[in-house]
């Protein structure tokens, strides 16, 4: 799909990268045959998302995206809204983090320590 002009809304995504490194960028949507695609640049990172029929679903997907690759306290502010710079006036969107599977303890060292912490039998 060939991407026409940017659409005329952007917003602002801040969070924690794969590192726990604070981060804040813009998200810009480019819009083409009426739907909508989020994209981030980020460090060497760059995500485009599927086309949308809101930029909304289009930014959520970006937010699912980043989630599955391990960005976390995700949050979003609507900086453009029809071409007009909106500074902060809008309030961020706090994004959930997924709930986390805890660590399943494997390998020698593991079942070490296990044996350890075995009750004792009297």
């Amino acid at each position: 799909m060939v991407m026409s002009d940017q659409a005329q809304e952007k917003h602002q995504l801040a969070g924690l990268d794969t590192r726990e490194r604070g981060f804040s960028r813009p998200v810009v949507f480019e819009q083409a045959d009426g739907r909508y695609q989020a994209m981030l640049r980020y460090e060497s990172t760059r995500i485009v998302t599927t086309a949308h029929d809101t930029p909304r679903a289009a930014l959520e997907e970006l937010i699912c995206t980043l989630q599955g690759q391990g960005y976390s306290q995700l949050r979003s502010q609507l900086s453009v809204r029809d071409g007009a710079y909106l500074g902060s006036q809008e309030p961020w969107i706090e994004y959930p983090d997924p709930a986390r599977q805890p660590e399943t303890p494997d390998g020698l060292i593991s079942k070490f320590f296990a044996w350890f912490r075995r009750p004792s039998i009297s």
